[in-house]
């Protein structure tokens, strides 16, 4: 049976890496309540590849 609510997973990837060009990816998969926070999600996430902080976008 399906979910029912506003509740979905989304993925989080990060925007240094993507743009760096090196190989490999960050990716982290939260969920987040579409009814209160519509827009996409933006946080601070450790990338283990870089080995710092950098932003992590919401993607699809």
């Amino acid at each position: 049976m399906a979910k029912k609510g506003n509740r979905v997973q989304v993925i989080l990837e990060c925007t240094e890496h993507k743009a760096s060009g090196m190989p490999g990816i960050s990716r982290y998969i939260t969920t987040k309540n579409r009814k209160n926070t519509p827009e996409r999600l933006e946080r601070r996430k450790y990338n283990p590849i870089l080995k710092r902080y950098t932003i992590h976008k919401e993607i699809k």
